[in-house]
């Protein structure tokens, strides 16, 4: 029995060393009625290694019945410093067809979009990346979730 049990702990350990270590993997929900453009999601984080590379994901969960082949966003970035860098993201949620990407059941699609492989943060410290909606329409419907996830790139 002791032999199942010590099997049986191995196998936790080894599922739980395994996969990303996340500097941050936050989700926000987006209201029934549509992301607004007043409605900016907000995601901090602290960055302690200003020499390890991370990747940097958005994963988008939306509706099949989502309007858009693509879905642009303004991503801002504060440093610890208090600089600011901003820049228009548009992210890819369908192909040319229209045929969505992710994956997707009958009513709901999510996909992992990768932003930023092998970034680095020369700044140690508080951080905090702000997410807009960026489309022509206010507010965008078919949006349910949003979320940031960082981990360092070693651990992939």
């Amino acid at each position: 029995m002791t032999k199942i049990a010590f099997a049986f702990v191995l196998a936790i350990l080894a599922l739980t060393a395994c996969g990303p270590n996340y500097v941050i993997k936050e989700s926000r929900d987006i209201a029934e009625t549509g992301w607004a453009y007043k409605d900016t999601l907000d995601f901090a984080f602290e960055i302690a290694d200003t020499t390890q590379l991370y990747d940097l994901e958005i994963v988008v969960e939306h509706t099949t019945n989502f309007p858009y082949q693509n879905m642009y966003t303004l991503i801002s970035t504060r440093f610890p410093s208090g600089r600011r860098l901003q820049k228009q993201l548009s992210l890819e949620l369908a192909d040319k067809a229209g045929v969505w990407a992710g994956d997707c059941g009958s009513k709901d699609c999510t996909i992992t979009i990768p932003i930023q492989q092998g970034a680095y943060f020369n700044e140690a410290g508080p951080y905090l990346i702000t997410l807009e909606q960026f489309m022509r329409v206010n507010p965008l419907s078919g949006v349910k979730c949003i979320s940031l996830q960082i981990s360092p790139l070693s651990n992939r």
